[in-house]
Parts: C-alpha cells; sequence; structure tokens
C-alpha cells in the first residue's frame, strides 16, 4: 500500500511539474505572440512610410504590402518597373526583414490606357466634393488602368465620395469597366 501511495505521489507531482512546465511555455508562447505581433505592427508602418516616399509613386499606381513575421509581401500595380524594384530595395533595408516577396504588378504600355487615366483623373478631381483628394501629398485615390478597365484604390472619407468617384469614372469615353474598390473610413462618431 505504501509502495502504491508512493507511486501515485510521485505521478502527480511529476504531473504537477509538466503542468506548470506547460502552463510557462503557454505563457511564454503568448508573449512572444505579442512580441511578434507589436513587431510586425513597427515593421508595417515602417514598410508603409518606405513606399509612400518613393518620388516616382504616383496617383497612378497602386502599392500595397503584408506583414508575415519578417518577411514583407508587395502587392499592386505600376506603371514604371523602377517603382516595383525601388519597392524592393527600400523594404529590404529595414531593419528585420528577411525576406522580401515582390508580387507587383507592371502595367502595360498603352497610349490609350494613359488617355484614360489623365481623362478619370480631370473628370475625379475637377469635381467639387473630390478634388481635396488630389491635394495631399500622398492622394488616397488610386486610379489603376489596364486594357481599358479601370480599378478605384484607397480610401475616401464617405460613401457618398466613394459613389461620385465612380461615376466620374465610368463616364469617361473609352472605359470598359470600372471596379470601385474604394474603401469608406470608419466614421469617428
Amino acid at each position: 500500500m505504501k509502495k502504491a501511495l508512493g507511486i501515485f505521489l510521485s505521478m502527480v507531482f511529476t504531473l504537477g511539474i509538466a503542468g506548470t512546465a506547460v502552463a510557462s511555455s503557454t505563457g511564454d508562447v503568448g508573449q512572444s505572440a505579442f512580441a511578434n505581433s507589436a513587431f510586425e505592427q513597427r515593421l508595417a508602418g515602417e514598410v508603409r512610410h518606405q513606399l509612400a516616399m518613393i518620388p516616382q509613386f504616383t496617383v497612378f499606381d497602386n502599392l500595397a504590402y503584408r506583414v508575415d513575421g519578417r518577411t514583407v509581401f508587395l502587392y499592386g500595380q505600376v506603371r514604371n518597373a523602377v517603382i516595383k524594384d525601388i519597392a524592393e530595395k527600400s523594404v529590404k533595408r529595414l531593419e528585420g526583414v528577411e525576406r522580401v516577396e515582390n508580387k507587383i504588378e507592371i502595367l502595360p504600355a498603352s497610349f490609350n490606357d494613359d488617355r484614360i487615366r489623365r481623362q478619370v483623373a480631370r473628370a475625379m478631381f475637377r469635381d467639387a466634393r473630390l478634388s481635396s483628394y488630389a491635394i495631399q501629398p500622398v492622394p488616397p485615390i488610386h486610379i489603376i488602368v489596364k486594357n481599358g478597365n479601370v480599378n478605384l484604390e484607397g480610401v475616401v472619407r464617405t460613401q457618398t465620395d466613394k459613389d461620385d468617384a465612380f461615376i466620374r469614372a465610368n463616364g469617361v469615353p473609352g472605359v470598359f469597366a470600372v471596379q470601385n474598390n474604394l474603401k469608406v473610413e470608419l466614421s469617428k462618431s
């Protein structure tokens, strides 16, 4: 009986230590996940800044990114291949970045697409409601044109602005279709 009790207490003691080890390692994982999340948030802010600082970046280009640990994925569409290269190089230099997956698409050169870009920009930014978007250092609306198809990317203040941008872009001659991917800011009420 004493032997059985000794084995039982030994098992309880061993399970207690194992339970403590599991609990502390779970705590470490939680701390690690929190630290990783804070690291990714900091890195995302630095990536956003680097992309916004590219001198050739215009209202006719769209850059997006995703941070996954120490890997940064770049997305979007650009008219100029130089922007794709600069984006990758500037993000690679950031502290903590181990790898950059550059999936930025270079839009085909087209006189017709260039004409549509200019006309959509004029139609949108000459509108009194939308003109304030054109004068910001990094325009929040991006006009992407590929083979006569227009994608509106970015952020606007209201649903009315989003709808107005769509109507203006859709009214340009030669546009085949307009995809309105504009997001509406959350109201601060």
